[in-house]
């Protein structure tokens, strides 16, 4: 009994807080039938995060020496054969700060290749995700065995989201890549912030995502722009940060959330999201048993909700492992995440088959 009244409590506050985070700030969302027009106008949105199977981090996947055009070509041809049409990439600033040229010439040439694949590209900037937030340019540190995603790292990370004197470098980067790109095609949208509501290692957020949202606006962007949603409010009640939430989904011109439980949940949390009246995008699901294309991929695309799952190729990240595995525990009889080996052999054929079943047709249907 007490838990559902802390539910009950929880769920008004929520959206008195979505209320107040509207009326501070100016960083306006487009109007609910703009963002509606141009998601009518865009095929289903499904597919996966990628990070290439030779990176162990961001850093590793776009640094000179590790940068391997020939393995995302490779491996995007995988995602395409499943029938993927969008790709979701992760930048970090100490890239740009380092080369600003050489960068951006890395990241045409990926949004190429995605093009070459029939794929388009959501970009993503900052990260509250990540097992440590000093990174540095040049070899980055080897894999932990049997650890997942044990060497990825935060954007901008825990100094420079506490630090408003750190933010104009920020602001440069990343209005920079925001004006190269403004009216690119190969580009679905802009995610700002992933997981700003997660406060892993002490970041607190929402200052710096107010100035974020800010500063993509003044841009004038022809893609929309979002932050992505950590867990449902009300889900896991310890864990939900209700300003930061209210403030994406009042800022937002698609509302875009993660979430890895089953079909009840993922039926719950797109109910809530509803009620802002903009275009849905689940911007990581899937990890197995708990959330698996065969439940989850129906539910999606019957609610006509972008369906963007985690993993593609099991590579140095070790993503196929569950979270909280240690090294002295037995490899997983059931990948977590990741759908092919390195050779592209699948973890499963018959789930391969049924989500191109799924993609066969991205034609939503409103």
């Amino acid at each position: 009994m007490l838990y559902m009244k802390k539910k009950l409590i929880i769920l008004p506050i929520f959206f008195i807080c979505c209320a107040s985070a509207f009326a501070k700030s100016d960083s306006l969302p487009w109007p609910p039938a703009k963002a509606d027009e141009w998601y009518r106008n865009q095929e289903w949105p499904v597919g996966c995060n990628f990070v290439p199977s030779y990176a162990i981090n961001q850093l590793e996947m776009w640094q000179d020496e590790t940068f391997d055009l020939n393995t995302i070509d490779k491996e995007l041809g995988l995602a395409q054969s499943l029938g993927f049409n969008t790709i979701r990439i992760y930048l970090h600033e100490i890239l740009w700060q380092a080369d600003k040229v050489g960068f951006k010439f890395k990241i045409n040439q990926v949004l190429d290749i995605a093009k070459l694949h029939k794929m388009r590209v959501i970009i993503t900037f900052f990260t509250n995700g990540g097992w440590y937030n000093a990174p540095k340019i040049g070899p980055q540190p080897a894999p932990r065995p049997g650890v997942h995603g044990s060497q990825w790292i935060q954007s901008p990370g825990t100094e420079a989201v506490n630090n408003p004197d750190r933010w104009p470098d920020l602001k440069k980067y990343v209005q920079d890549i925001l004006r190269t790109y403004k009216n690119d095609s190969r580009i679905l949208y802009w995610c700002l912030y992933n997981e700003p509501e997660n406060l892993r290692l002490g970041c607190e957020s929402m200052p710096l995502l107010r100035e974020v949202f800010k500063w993509a606006r003044e841009v004038k962007l022809s893609q929309p722009v979002s932050a992505s949603i950590w867990i449902r409010p009300g889900y896991k009640p310890e864990k939900t940060i209700l300003d930061v939430v209210a403030f994406i989904c009042t800022h937002s011109d698609i509302i875009t959330f993660h979430c890895y439980y089953g079909p009840e949940e993922m039926r719950t949390f797109i109910k809530m999201l509803r009620r802002f009246d903009r275009p849905l995008v689940c911007e990581e699901y899937m990890g197995r048993p708990n959330s698996t294309f065969e439940e989850i991929m129906p539910i999606l695309k019957k609610e006509n909700v972008g369906a963007i799952s985690w993993g593609l190729v099991r590579g140095k990240c070790n993503f196929y492992l569950p979270w909280g595995h240690k090294p002295a525990d037995p490899e997983p009889k059931v990948w977590f995440h990741d759908i092919f080996n390195p050779d592209g052999t699948p973890f499963s054929q018959e789930e391969c088959d049924s989500v191109r079943v799924l993609t066969k047709d991205r034609k939503m249907k409103f």
